[in-house]
């Protein structure tokens, strides 16, 4: 009797630590604000008032027919798209350069110099963004920019004084373009730590049959690696989505005809710069149900796919 009360009270004390106290924290800090965007949404709360007039979904309504906020959409979802696939293709590639990109000679390694290509590839992660951000405005200056200055001593004059974020069909490149230069060296030591568990035995012997870098890298590495990239696909396009820094930094205007203009900028300009928290709410709740459903459909693809895909050994792939 005397151990079943333990029992209990032990299973009553982790439910305690390990359920209640998480639940309650998170409930708090995450779900209570939630709940509280979505009533501020029905509102026209200004933000400095203790007036909160109801009014229903108008706000919703109007967000339907404001164009600048369905271009702010627009080009959020391009980020979404963009942004994961170049981001991550680079980091794959350099991963695999610094593992087993070395000579096809001895043992499988990396490319000379590799333990200095992961620490310099990193650098630009621990930077804060809003610096990486001002630092690459600076880069992309018409005038006295870094970029325009190497481009015109390679001699390609055209760019002598070209303005690449305020240029409209150059604005979101180069936007997307520091974004990926800020946060690829992450995705790189996530991928080169995925890479070192798998066996060494594995890739000698695919190099003891005759498989190339390339065929190893497309045969071992990247199924091996399709768990880490499916988890680092979520990450990030959560973060395409939520990206504020480095647009903000770069174009705080929007860029040219909003070109870059995305969600979370819209709904700072709403709230701070027109005093309108209760459509900037409405704004916020789109973003969330946006970001549900980007990692719904991931997460649906992927057990999908599981369903369908046959258990392959990684020599199997080789042969």
């Amino acid at each position: 009797m005397l151990r079943r009360r333990r029992l209990d009270l032990d299973r009553a004390s982790l439910l305690i630590v390990f359920l209640l106290l998480p639940f309650s924290l998170y409930a708090v800090m995450v779900l209570w604000p939630f709940v509280q965007a979505v009533s501020y949404s029905l509102t026209s709360w200004s933000g400095f008032s203790p007036d909160k007039p109801f009014i229903g979904l108008d706000n919703y309504t109007e967000l339907l027919g404001d164009e600048t906020f369905r271009t702010a959409v627009r080009n959020s979802l391009v980020l979404l798209v963009v942004l994961p696939i170049v981001t991550l293709g680079i980091a794959f590639a350099f991963a695999v350069l610094v593992t087993v990109g070395g000579p096809s000679a001895g043992g499988v390694r990396g490319v000379r110099g590799s333990a200095f290509y992961r620490v310099v590839s990193f650098f630009p992660y621990v930077i804060p963004a809003i610096v990486v951000g001002l630092v690459w405005a600076q880069a992309y200056d018409p005038n006295s920019g870094l970029l325009n200055g190497v481009l015109t001593n390679a001699g390609l004059d055209q760019f002598e004084a070209y303005a690449w974020l305020g240029e409209k069909r150059t604005a979101m490149a180069a936007t997307i373009g520091v974004a990926v230069w800020g946060m690829v060296g992450f995705y790189m030591v996530l991928f080169i730590a995925a890479i070192q568990g798998i066996d060494r035995e594995v890739l000698e012997a695919a190099r003891l049959d005759g498989a190339g870098r390339v065929r190893i890298s497309r045969s071992i590495v990247a199924p091996y690696l399709a768990g880490s990239v499916r988890a680092a696909y979520i990450y990030i396009g959560i973060f395409a989505l939520d990206c504020f820094v480095y647009v903000q930094a770069l174009n705080s205007t929007g860029g040219p005809d909003n070109s870059t203009l995305v969600i979370t900028q819209q709904i700072y300009t709403t709230a701070f710069t027109k005093g309108d928290f209760g459509k900037a709410c409405a704004m916020g709740v789109v973003l969330a149900l946006l970001t549900f459903a980007f990692v719904g459909i991931l997460q649906l693809v992927s057990r999908i796919r599981s369903r369908g895909t046959t258990p392959v050994t990684p020599m199997g792939g080789v042969r």
